[in-house]
């Protein structure tokens, strides 16, 4: 299948030759195991994916998915499939998070599925159903979302009478209290490692770093709404009232249960990492939207698993079968609440979640609630051609800061500067600033 778009379809295809070498269109036979049913093979890193295949093979007999697990995809996952699909042997589904479709698009190994899930686009929250039709046209099924929240010490807050902060200006003064309240605690950390984190946050000032504009890619990485983003993060880091260590780390579980750090600016997927990371901490924290910079409010994402049909895979219907299944029925939360907490992008299926998923270790305002809520908040974002490989820049510009070589402000003019360069050095028509 000859990979074709509505948006940029010169600057699209362009990306594609450098980034793949030509698009993939040999076909192959059909294929079915010895009892008749037809396989499905899929690649994927998901956490309990081989659960779900499991559930999904013992229901019925007429599709069986055979699981290959891959490592993450900024890990060497998005590798592996790109690989993949340049030798014409890629499995039938492929696993794409939504800042990872465009790239994994450009290789033309994605199949379009428009017609296929029309019937679905209803069920979905806009910020997922965007995601994946980046042109207008449907290139995968969205499974989860990732918006943003601010996770805290409820407890440690009114303790205090510290005032949960509803904007940016606000969390500022609640960093300042919270080190007022404790020298050796801070509100929160501010990961310089993390340049996906670091997206989601900018994306919260509502200015994309990348759109399309006929044949040419606009870049803005060094917009206002980041500069914005930047300039009060570097204040906060060096007024000393937040961190800048990475999160996930022992040091940074024992700050969360320790009460050295009150704060996760998180995902949604954060649920499962405080449950798991500090499970003695239950009935200690809660969950709010994320700040806003005023206006309407506004969060980011980070992060999120999408899952589309490869061009050349010959059983397209029995790949879409799994996928519908995985993605909207209600065993994908029953399953899921057994080793995650999921969250959903397919609506209709979030009740199963708050039903299944416990909500013990939070106090305050039900988690799903606010999940909600940020995801009906995220604005329009376009991640571009080189955005994995532009969250490594992000991440070594940012570790300069920490040492004080850098600021922020001036680490994302140097990554501005980087993308360009990339995607010219690519071939791709480009333009720096926003839209005129």
């Amino acid at each position: 299948m000859a990979l074709h778009t509505g948006w940029s379809r010169r600057a699209l295809l362009r990306a594609a030759a450098l980034a793949a070498g030509g698009t993939a269109l040999a076909g192959c036979s059909s294929r079915t195991t010895a009892s008749g049913a037809t396989r499905v093979t899929i690649w994927s890193w998901l956490t309990g994916m081989d659960q779900y295949v499991a559930a999904f093979n013992a229901a019925q007999r007429d599709v069986h998915v055979e699981l290959n697990v891959i490592a993450g995809g900024l890990s060497g996952g998005y590798a592996q499939q790109t690989n993949a699909i340049r030798a014409h042997n890629a499995p039938d589904i492929l696993h794409v998070e939504y800042q990872g479709l465009i790239q994994v698009l450009a290789t033309g190994g994605l199949r379009e599925i428009t017609d296929d899930v029309a019937d679905l686009g209803d069920g979905y929250s806009p910020a997922a159903w965007r995601a994946v039709r980046p042109d207008g046209r449907t290139w995968a099924v969205p499974m989860d979302l990732a918006p943003m929240a601010f996770y805290y010490r409820k407890d440690l807050f009114d303790e205090h009478g510290i005032a949960v902060p509803r904007t940016w200006d606000e969390f500022a003064v609640a960093a300042e209290a919270v080190r007022e309240a404790d020298p050796a605690a801070r509100i929160t950390t501010f990961p310089l490692n993390d340049g996906s984190f670091f997206a989601g946050m900018c994306w919260g000032a509502g200015d994309p770093w990348w759109r399309i504009e006929g044949d040419t890619w606009l870049v803005d990485v060094a917009s206002e709404g980041t500069l914005r983003t930047a300039a009060y993060w570097q204040d906060l880091i060096a007024a000393d009232l937040v961190g800048s260590g990475g999160t996930g780390t022992q040091d940074w579980i024992a700050g969360m249960h320790e009460g050295r750090l009150w704060g996760l600016l998180g995902a949604a997927w954060s649920v499962g990492t405080l449950k798991r990371s500090i499970p003695d901490d239950t009935g200690r924290w809660a969950v709010a939207t994320m700040p806003t910079w005023g206006g309407e409010p506004a969060n980011g994402m980070q992060g999120g698993s999408a899952f589309g049909v490869s061009a050349e895979s010959p059983v397209p219907e029995a790949a879409l079968t799994f996928l519908r299944w995985l993605c909207t029925a209600e065993d994908y939360p029953r399953i899921g609440a057994a080793f995650t907490s999921p969250f959903p992008a397919y609506q209709p299926i979030r009740n199963v979640a708050r039903e299944v998923v416990s909500n013990d270790f939070f106090i305050g305002d039900n988690v799903y609630d606010v999940l909600d809520e940020a995801s009906a908040r995220v604005p329009d974002w376009t991640w571009g051609p080189n955005a994995l490989g532009l969250f490594s820049t992000v991440a070594d510009s940012l570790g300069r800061v920490s040492t004080g070589g850098s600021t922020i402000p001036d680490a994302v003019r140097h990554v501005q500067t980087a993308a360009v360069s990339d995607m010219r050095g690519r071939g791709l028509s480009v333009r720096e600033g926003s839209p005129a």
